[in-house]
Parts: C-alpha cells; sequence; structure tokens
C-alpha cells in the first residue's frame, strides 16, 4: 500500500472517530496548510513565501488563528481537510496531544524555532516605562493580596498606574492585550503574572498545598476594563496604541522591532525588550517558539519534508538568517543543530508525562 493509500485510510478512520464526513477525504491538496500563533505567523509567512518563490511546490496558505485556535484545528484528525502543520507561541499542551491521539494524530514533530520576548509596550509619544513585575501583577490581577498584609485577597482596586507603584505616571490602566486562546497570552500569564505573584511569600507556598488555588490566584486577570482583549491580531493592537498613547499592548518582540518607529518596549526590572537581553535570558518575559507537523500528511502533501528543510536551514533560522531580520531571537548553535537532526529524521514527540 502506498502513502497516499495509507493517507486516506487514516484519514477515513479519523474521519468515523471524529464524526467528519468521509467525502471530506476524497479531495486531494497540493498546498501546505498551515494556521496558529499570531506571534509565529509572520516568520511562517516569511518561510513560506521563500519557499514558493525557490522550489517547485507551491506556496503554503498560512492562517493565524492563535496558538490554542490552531492547536484544536490541528489535532480535529488526519486527512487533507486538517492542517498540516500548526504555530504556536507555547510548547503544546499535555491536554492537546491527548486530543491529538484521541483523533487519530499519532506522530507529530515538533519543531523549536528560537526565543520571543513578550514586551508591554506604548506609544513613542508617551513616557517610557520601567515595570516590575511585581507592578505588572498588581495592575491586572482580578484580586490582589490584602495590602493590609494579612493572608487574603480584596477585588483589585488599582485604577491607575500611581495607585500599584508612587514611581509610576497616574495613568489609567488600560492595557491592550491577547484572548484566552493566545499562546502568547498563555506565556505572559506564566511569566509576567506568575512572575509578579509569587514575590508574596504566602502566595508562593500555596504553590506546594494547593496549586489549583495558587495557579488562580496568580493566572487570573481582572475583567473590569483594565485588561482589553484585542483579538489575536498584533497588529491591530500597535495602531490602537499609537491612537491612545495612555495604553499599553501587549505582545511579542518582532512586533516592537516591526514598529520602533511607532512603539517602545516597556523596561521589565529594568531590563530593555532587546534582541540581545532577550537571547541571553536577561530580559524576564521571554518564551520559546514552535511549530508542529503531522508525520502522516509528510510524502502525502507535496513539499512538507521540502519545506521543514527551509524553515531549519541556517539561511532562514541562523543568526545571520532571514527570520533573525524579521525578529526572531535564534536558538544557541548546539541546539539548533541538533533540532535541525531531529527534524530531518522526523523524529516523533514524546512528552515527558509519557
Amino acid at each position: 500500500m502506498n502513502n497516499k493509500a495509507i493517507f486516506a485510510l487514516v484519514g477515513l478512520v479519523s474521519a468515523s472517530i471524529v464524526g467528519i464526513s468521509t467525502q471530506a477525504f476524497a479531495a486531494s491538496r497540493d498546498n501546505i496548510s498551515i494556521v496558529g500563533s499570531s506571534t509565529v505567523y509572520p516568520f511562517s509567512t516569511t518561510v513560506a513565501e521563500q519557499f514558493g518563490k525557490s522550489t517547485k511546490f507551491k506556496t503554503p496558505k498560512v492562517e493565524s488563528t492563535g496558538t490554542g485556535g490552531g492547536m484544536k484545528l490541528f489535532c480535529k484528525g488526519v486527512g487533507v481537510d486538517t492542517p498540516d502543520m500548526t504555530n504556536a507561541s507555547r510548547r503544546i499542551k499535555d491536554s492537546e496531544y491527548q486530543q491529538c491521539l484521541d483523533n487519530g494524530v499519532k506522530e507529530i514533530v515538533e519543531v523549536k524555532i528560537g526565543y520571543d520576548g513578550i514586551v508591554i509596550a506604548n506609544s513613542k509619544k508617551a513616557d517610557l516605562l520601567d515595570l516590575t513585575l511585581k507592578d505588572i501583577y498588581l495592575a491586572l490581577a482580578k484580586d490582589i493580596p490584602n495590602p493590609d498584609g494579612s493572608e487574603g485577597t480584596i477585588p483589585n482596586p488599582h485604577k491607575t498606574w500611581k495607585d500599584v507603584n508612587s514611581a509610576l505616571p497616574a495613568d489609567k490602566i488600560e492595557v491592550l492585550g491577547p484572548p484566552p486562546t493566545s499562546g502568547t497570552r498563555d506565556a505572559f500569564v506564566e511569566l509576567a503574572m506568575e512572575g509578579g505573584c509569587k514575590k508574596f511569600d504566602w502566595i508562593k507556598a500555596l504553590k506546594k498545598s494547593d496549586k489549583s488555588a495558587y495557579k488562580t490566584q496568580c493566572h487570573t486577570i481582572r475583567e473590569d476594563g483594565a485588561y482589553i482583549e484585542a483579538g489575536e491580531n498584533d497588529n491591530l493592537i500597535v495602531q490602537k496604541l499609537e491612537a491612545n498613547p495612555k495604553a499599553l499592548g501587549i505582545f511579542g518582540y518582532s512586533f516592537l522591532d516591526q514598529n520602533s518607529d511607532i512603539v517602545q518596549g516597556s523596561k521589565v526590572g529594568g531590563v530593555n525588550p532587546t534582541f540581545d537581553a532577550i537571547a541571553s535570558g536577561d530580559y524576564p518575559v521571554s518564551r520559546a517558539l514552535y511549530f508542529y507537523a503531522k508525520k502522516a500528511h509528510i510524502g502525502v502533501i507535496p513539499g512538507m519534508k521540502e519545506f521543514l528543510a527551509e524553515f531549519t536551514s541556517e539561511k532562514a533560522w541562523g543568526p545571520d538568517g532571514y527570520l533573525s531580520e524579521k525578529g526572531l531571537i535564534p536558538l544557541p548553535d548546539n541546539e539548533r543543530s541538533g533540532m535541525a537532526s531531529s527534524v530531518n529524521n522526523l523524529d516523533a514527540l514524546k512528552l515527558a508525562s509519557q
């Protein structure tokens, strides 16, 4: 049985599992379909365009659906009516991986492509802010530790940044950020919000005694208008910051880099969100970026193996590659080499929990 026959059979089985019409697998597709993270989208699109120009294959179709939305589509099953790859601004969750397995997506190639910083930016018309992780947490958490020092919480009363920290301006707290389906949102609450939350010893201790309560306390963002969900379109956030110099916005470093004439990244803990500070780990709000590919689609959808090779080539993701020019922070040399080898071998992902 050849690859295409196997692919069709796997697709039919997947369809029966998830209740999709088998007619969806009758049609063929001759271009790669990619969904997922809005942060990884510019990098993936750049590689797709280069790939379309320099090879015999069609330019892959890349859609920005958010990391969570992309995972749902990717894990829906195997077959031409499902994406071949999904971009992610965080690592795949155990629950998402299990959903993939349940729906017949048995072998997944994980590609860690580099690093990115999450910036808290404002218009260059405004003053540059120097925030601590504690400032960020106290400004955006739904409930904050009681100011009287007791081990309890109160609904967040802070209206201005000066309420949070007397050294900050008396501007209204107004932060435009990604929705819960976004990997940037996941990383922001884990790195920035939780980073500030842990500054309170009694909450830090809660992690050992009641992990669920700890996560709720540290990860829950207020819903009274101080934090405004701005969708998955980071360019829209940049436009809104230009129109409202008092507001702040949360997005990946690459969008700051591409719009440095309009917006500026706040310092976090005294460190500017620069390429070098993110690469060295000095900037505290940084994370790894990924994409995932279905092994069952490789050899069936034209160009998939070649696209993986293009993305993991030195001319693309290396220190002097064209993705670096777009704002991607490259992996260290040894990690990049190991990842390229793993991708070339099409090594299937195995999570630590397995």
